[in-house]
Formats: C-alpha cells, structure tokens, sequence
C-alpha cells in the first residue's frame, strides 16, 4: 500500500504562481512514476505531469513552459511549481503513484485561478 498526502493548493489571480506537494508513503521501491492530474466537475481526469524516479518527465501541452515538475527521491515527494496560472488550470489536482505492483491516488487539492 502507497499513501499520498498532498498540499498547496488554494486561490490565485492570473498569472500568479502556485508549488503543489505530495508525499508518498508505503510500500515504495523500484521503478516508478508520480505525477500531477487535474479533473473539472463533469470532466474527465487528465494528465498535468509526470516523473519518474529517474528523472523523465511528460506534460500536457496545455501546461508546457509554465508548470515545472520536480521530485525527491530521499523525501519519496513530488511537487509541481506552476507559474503563468489561467483561469482555465482551475481544478481540483491529484497526486498519483504508480508501479508494477499498484496504482494510488492522493486525496486532491483544489486550484482555483481568478481571472
């Protein structure tokens, strides 16, 4: 079992900045991926970020040259500096790991972008 807790979510103006969390928990080793997805009420869930614990990254074209993700590896922590924020980022974002031996979601955190 994999626990994710998340954090840094909350409100913002356009074109201010946000650096989301999350902390992994539990049964971590091997490879690996974490990353960042964001769902609207009534929407699909889709892809921000990934990483992997070796470094390679994947983003959404929506989101490229302004949202940065990052990770710990001796802190099992991911993060997503997002900068440039649109009114149209606003979502609820969740944390997600995944391995062969599973797949976990964090809880969410909310984003909202004022305009």
């Amino acid at each position: 079992q994999v626990q994710l807790v998340e954090s840094g979510g909350g409100l913002v103006q356009a074109g201010g900045s946000l650096t989301l969390s999350c902390e992994a928990s539990g049964s971590i080793f091997g490879i690996n991926a974490m990353g960042w997805y964001r769902q609207v009420s009534g929407k699909q869930r889709e892809l921000v970020a990934t990483i992997t614990n070796g470094g390679s990254t994947n983003y959404a074209d929506s989101v490229k040259g302004r949202f940065t993700i990052s990770r710990d590896n001796a802190k099992n922590t991911v993060y997503l500096q997002m900068n440039s924020l649109k009114p149209e980022d606003t979502a609820v974002y969740y944390c997600r790991y995944t391995s062969r031996y599973g797949n976990y979601w964090g809880q969410g955190t909310q984003v909202t972008v004022s305009s």
